[in-house]
C-alpha cells in the first residue's frame, strides 16, 4: 500500500525560501528548479518504505517519531504515521544550519 505525503505549511514555505536563494540571490533559475525538482522526487519516493530513513535522534523529535535524510545539502524531516499511512514532511532545510534550533523556533 502506497502512502500518501503532506506538506506541512512551514515545509511549503521551505521549498519556496529555497527556490527563491538559487534563483534570485545567487541567478541561477534553472539550478533551482532543478535543485527543487530534486527533492521532491525523492519525498516522492517515501511513498514507499518511508520507514528506511533512521530517526532524529534528538529529544523531543525522538519521540514524535521524526525521520530524517538529505537530499544533497539539503536535510528533509517527516513524521510517518503507520495507522493512516501517511507522511507529513515537517521541514526542508539546508544541512550546514542547526537542526534543533531551526525545529526549535517553527
Amino acid at each position: 500500500m502506497k502512502w500518501k505525503i503532506l506538506y506541512s505549511a512551514q515545509a511549503k514555505e521551505d521549498l519556496q525560501s529555497i527556490y527563491e536563494y538559487i534563483a534570485y540571490d545567487l541567478h541561477e533559475p534553472e539550478i533551482a528548479l532543478g535543485q527543487v525538482r530534486a527533492i521532491m522526487d525523492e519525498i516522492r519516493d517515501l511513498d514507499e518504505m518511508p520507514m528506511r530513513y533512521r530517526k532524529y535522534e534528538a529529544e523531543p523529535w525522538l519521540s514524535k517519531g521524526i525521520r530524517i535524510f538529505s537530499v544533497g545539502k539539503y536535510i528533509i524531516l517527516y513524521q510517518p504515521e503507520e495507522s493512516s499511512h501517511e507522511v507529513n514532511i515537517v521541514r526542508i532545510m539546508y544541512g550546514g544550519r542547526d537542526i534543533s534550533k531551526q525545529l526549535s523556533e517553527k
